[in-house]
């Protein structure tokens, strides 16, 4: 949990490429995360935001116009592997509109479908509104070949996909309610009529949207943002169909603190551990249409109903020791003590941790299998003391004496002692000091 003094804070952390911290992709805007666990890999599809202008777009509103796709296998790096789909390669849609929203991508049958909405161009040909595409490709980064149409009978947006044990497959989507039909063993067509998945909270109850189900243990989980009060959370229900009765159970996720007004979210499970995605408005504190993704640990407790999920800044993955751990997007942190810009005037140079006499801040799963033998540390400090790094379970890894300094001094010591594998680490001090990042090496 953070300090109440960082409450705010929380809409505007910096990440930084290399580490598995929140947000995780550090050099564009994403949202609408749907990860999917494709051979040995993690990859997650996106929605891409950008800043309309009364050229592109309508100012105040939201913006996409492709999409991107990311991968990693340790959770931690995250590969981008280019632009995937682009409004301008859709010649159903109103590319005037910048409406590509949620998408999401399947595999089946030796290939990978993926599935996104925009708004209809040609209202003489098709229908009036959202309509949801398919792009098929033979691997999950492309090259994707466009279908023709837009998939007749669905008109709405978020879609999502299924598949039963049995094989069979379904669709999922919104606009006003929650919708499903199965599909087609072409994933092309609807295989039925689309039902209203009426069960879930009812229209004069507040918005649902970005339907995504899963299913464990015999049981299938229908989960969505909605909004009971004024913004979007991401609630759950339980049913033993994928197409319901479902029974609501609970909340997954609560609304933002801060009033960003979406949420968007998918669940995966890798390397028998599930996971939640989900985005904020991190890199755009002052408007909640430019989000990016981020995740965490998801857990079921033993009836099958879900624990809820409390949004960390350290994310998930293991950080590498040799590389620069950027202490403010902590595990946990002293309640006297802070994170802030590095330089308001440009928030893309970070964040800087400050401690305030007896303080520490702890930072979870480090990995120093590399065996270091030294660590440096970038501070400013405010009086003399002394900065200790130690492990969660009380190792002493290093002490370094800390001097008056106003401008930023890398400091260092070679007398280390660090834990063999991952471990996590703590750093304290008697003293005040801010602190940019802490690297071991060689």
């Amino acid at each position: 949990m953070k300090p109440k003094n960082l409450t705010l804070l929380l809409s505007f952390i910096i990440a930084f490429s290399g580490f598995a911290q929140n947000p995780l992709i550090r050099d564009q805007f994403t949202a609408d995360p749907t990860a999917r666990v494709f051979g040995d890999r993690v990859y997650v599809f996106p929605s891409h935001d950008f800043f309309c202008t009364e050229e592109k777009g309508r100012p105040g509103w939201f913006c996409m116009e492709d999409y991107h796709v990311f991968s990693s296998d340790n959770l931690t790096d995250w590969t981008d592997h280019g632009m995937i789909v682009s409004q301008a390669d859709v010649s159903w849609n109103d590319d005037s509109t910048y409406s590509m929203w949620a998408p999401d991508c399947i595999y089946h049958n030796d290939k990978y479908y993926f599935y996104y909405p925009s708004i209809i161009g040609d209202t003489t040909k098709y229908w009036r509104g959202f309509g949801i595409g398919v792009a098929v490709a033979d691997q999950p980064e492309g090259p994707y070949e466009i279908q023709p149409d837009p998939i007749d009978n669905v008109r709405g947006i978020d879609p999502n996909i299924f598949i039963d044990k049995d094989g069979q497959a379904y669709l999922y989507w919104s606009g006003g309610h929650i919708y499903g039909a199965k599909l087609k063993e072409n994933m092309l067509e609807l295989a039925s009529e689309p039902v209203i998945l009426g069960d879930l909270p009812p229209r004069d109850k507040g918005l649902k949207e970005g339907p995504y189900v899963i299913e464990r243990n015999g049981m299938y989980y229908m989960t969505y943002p909605h909004v009971e009060n004024r913004t979007e959370r991401l609630e759950y229900a339980i049913g033993d169909n994928p197409l319901g009765p479902f029974e609501i159970k609970g909340v997954i996720m609560d609304e933002w603190a801060n009033g960003c007004w979406t949420n968007h979210h998918s669940l995966v499970n890798y390397e028998e551990q599930w996971y939640l995605f989900y985005h904020h408005n991190d890199y755009s504190p002052n408007f909640d249409k430019n989000r990016s993704i981020c995740a965490d640990s998801l857990f079921f407790n033993e009836d099958g109903t879900i624990q809820k999920v409390i949004p960390t800044l350290r994310g998930i993955g293991v950080t590498d020791a040799m590389s620069k751990i950027q202490l403010d997007l902590y595990t946990s942190i002293s309640e006297n003590s802070s994170i802030d810009l590095l330089d308001s005037t440009n928030t893309f140079l970070g964040w800087k941790t400050i401690l305030k006499g007896k303080s520490s801040v702890r930072y979870n799963a480090v990995d120093f299998s590399a065996n270091p033998s030294i660590v440096e540390v970038k501070v400013k400090s405010m009086g003399k003391g002394t900065l200790e790094l130690k492990t969660a379970s009380g190792i002493s890894i290093a002490k370094i004496p800390l001097k008056n300094t106003s401008a930023w001094t890398t400091l260092s010591s070679s007398k280390v002692k660090t834990p063999k594998g991952k471990a996590d680490l703590i750093v304290s001090t008697d003293s005040e000091v801010e602190i940019d990042w802490v690297r071991f090496g060689k």
